[in-house]
């Protein structure tokens, strides 16, 4: 028989025969079968490997371990959705639908919403080219070899013969079923290993391994549900487009169903809340999506979130336990956050030690008091909050909380301002208010300082080595290794992680500034308005501020408030002038790098692979994750892989790590 021939008939046959296992759970032949034409495989493949195809079987597990994870930029973001709490929300959300689009009735597709981790598969000519998490919905985690290890995710996908799409974004969620979740901490245990709180948790942790191997080894699924960019394809409507998902081999939840009208929309909320506990898998709640993409259109999308779809919560899960104290958190702006310290008792699988009580009007309104017995419940199945007081088992010595006259931190005066019920700390010296501050400051939205944690800036300031946020740039290896538990090769990273944030955008710069209010998104508008201008920012005023298109009167105030603060405007200065160096958003004047195409192979040691991308995209190049004809440089470092084999055949021009510097220096 031709070897061609038979390579791929056994491709066909093993895809066949994983899909009819891990995805329709009917297997039509026994594991010894099925192990013999795998290793035949196996055998033709490595005797003829110009026969050996990326969508392959075999292939699944082929990578070796990485160095740090790329990223990937989602050509349409993947969004968030907003929540409806209770049966009247979510007949809001119809009543208002029905008034945007005026029209009388609305059909809506209805799926279980998976508390899993969301990510997104990209197929080109119907073979998968790479994967990444949702990451802020605009960036994700390249995380390709750990996706192709699912076998329940088709790595070509099927029945496309005639048609495949060009290219497609298809959205879904990644899980971990209870079953398999309690024996992978049972082989925890068993290993001596660290067990997972919940199976998000260890879906997540999963995931994100630099070694495809432990992720192949733990027992991950998938259900899609949606797409974002799509070329070469037209759906008529969700439902169509759900159908042709489960067509072409990829797995779709059997749950997800048409419902009509904000009754349709109840009734499967109260189902889905009834069978919850007896799904193989965890739930948080429900999405409801119109299933006319034509409407979708025409009420289009918020800055976050699509206006077409709805999360819809289930009642929180509760459990009753003791106040045992409640103690007081400094927060970075000054804010007095109390804080109930609980005997430990577990809700929806997680161990709850604490919960906020948010501030004296909350305590006061609810009555709670030291010795309490309450009810906890995990608020969207996520926070932990004390719903209420059990009176009736309040003890005869219980203690009403009273809020300190001075911060417990610095035994400086509170105040309250007026028409706010939060208490604050009014010493900008405060050191929780410090810590606090450098840690938003260095946090990964911001400078991304990576190692530099909660414990070793707390130990930095209780040292006296940190007293202002710009002191993280005198820092040096001698200082910080001779801290408990650091050493010198911590040390030595640290230095370097630190002179790699210097390099940053204005975006980042002000989200780290941690003005009250300032988002992510509103620091995105600022930096864009401003064009990367240091000067006009500090130098703006409250009417030029509130003429920003999504930025608010509030946020306006405190942005005004924050840099009327003379201090707060020589640490702006000292920064930029003595340590940081901003990257505008906009494109330079001289873009050398035009159009440019860099592909990247192997692990790079003065730059990590996603700021790289990033310098390389300011330039006006771009970036990829595939060697094709149209690619003109290839930078490759040590561990490159088959990229730099494919790149030799083509002649694209190959760059080590010495000569991209030089390149992106110049």
């Amino acid at each position: 028989m031709n070897i061609k021939k038979r390579i791929e008939q056994l491709i066909e046959k093993i895809n066949e025969h994983n899909h009819q296992y891990y995805v329709l759970n009917n297997p039509i032949i026994s594991d010894g079968e099925f192990d013999r034409l795998f290793k035949e495989l196996e055998i033709l493949e490595n005797k003829y490997p110009e026969h050996k195809y990326s969508f392959s079987p075999t292939q699944r597990v082929g990578s070796k371990p990485i160095t740090d994870f790329g990223t990937i930029e989602h050509q349409t973001p993947m969004l968030s959705l907003s929540n409806a709490m209770n049966k009247d929300e979510l007949s809001a959300f119809h009543s208002q639908i029905k008034k945007r689009l005026q029209i009388d009735s609305v059909n809506y597709i209805a799926e279980p919403k998976l508390d899993g981790l969301g990510v997104e598969l990209v197929y080109s000519d119907g073979l998968l080219l790479h994967g990444s998490t949702r990451g802020d919905g605009f960036v994700g985690e390249d995380i390709t070899h750990n996706l192709r290890t699912i076998q329940s995710i088709p790595l070509k996908l099927r029945n496309i013969e005639k048609t495949p799409p060009l290219l497609i974004e298809i959205r879904g969620e990644v899980f971990i079923e209870k079953n398999d979740f309690i024996k992978l901490n049972k082989y925890q245990i068993k290993q001596g290993k660290q067990t997972f709180a919940n199976p998000r948790n260890a879906a997540a942790g999963s995931l994100r391994q630099l070694d495809p191997t432990i992720t192949a080894s733990r027992p991950l699924s998938i259900f899609c549900y949606e797409i974002g960019i799509v070329k070469g394809y037209v759906f008529k409507n969700h439902l169509s487009l759900l159908k042709t998902l489960k067509l072409w081999g990829l797995p779709v939840n059997p749950l997800i169903q048409p419902v009509t009208e904000d009754l349709g929309i109840i009734e499967y909320q109260k189902k889905l809340e009834k069978i919850r506990n007896h799904l193989p898998y965890e739930i948080d709640g429900t999405v409801f999506k119109i299933n006319n993409y034509s409407q979708r259109k025409l009420l289009g999308t918020r800055s976050r979130s699509p206006r077409w779809a709805i999360a819809g919560k289930f009642k929180a899960q509760q459990a009753t336990t003791i106040v045992q104290t409640i103690k007081i958190q400094v927060g970075r702006t000054g804010a007095l956050t109390p804080v109930a310290h609980l005997k430990p008792v577990t809700v929806s699988g997680v161990t709850v030690r604490k919960a906020t009580l948010h501030n004296q009007d909350e305590i006061e309104r609810k009555d709670i008091r030291i010795g309490d017995t309450v009810l906890i419940e995990r608020a969207g199945d996520v926070i932990p909050k004390v719903q209420k007081v059990i009176t009736e088992k309040r003890p005869k010595n219980s203690i009403r909380f009273t809020f300190p006259e001075q911060c417990p931190v610095c035994n400086q005066d509170t105040y309250k301002a007026t028409n706010e019920a939060i208490w604050r700390c009014g010493n900008i010296k405060c050191p929780k208010q410090l810590k606090r501050r450098i840690q938003h400051f260095t946090s990964k939205l911001a400078l991304n300082v990576e190692g530099l944690g909660e414990k070793i800036i707390d130990l930095l300031v209780d040292k006296g080595y940190l007293k202002s946020i710009t002191d993280i740039f005198l820092l040096n290896k001698n200082k910080l290794a001779a801290l408990e538990g650091l050493g010198s090769k911590s040390a030595e990273n640290l230095i370097q992680a630190i002179e790699q944030s210097k390099t940053t955008t204005f975006s980042k710069f002000i989200y780290g500034l941690g003005i009250r209010n300032v988002g992510e998104y509103i620091a995105k508008l600022y930096a864009k308005h401003f064009s990367g201008n240091v000067d006009k920012f500090l130098n703006t005023s409250l009417t030029e501020l509130e003429s920003i298109n999504g930025v608010g009167p509030i946020v306006a105030k405190e942005t005004m408030y924050f840099l009327s603060n003379k201090s707060t405007k020589q640490l702006i200065k000292n920064c930029i002038d003595k340590h940081l160096l901003l990257k505008t958003n906009n494109k330079p004047k001289e873009e050398f790098l035009s159009n440019k195409i860099f592909v990247f192979t192997g692990s790079l040691n003065t730059l990590k692979r996603n700021q790289s991308k990033e310098i390389i995209n300011d330039l006006g190049g771009k970036t990829s994750n595939t060697i094709s004809k149209k690619t003109d440089y290839l930078v490759a470092g040590p561990g490159a892989g088959s990229k730099l084999k494919k790149a030799q055949e083509l002649k694209v021009t190959i760059l080590n790590e010495k000569d991209f510097l030089k390149i992106i220096k110049k």
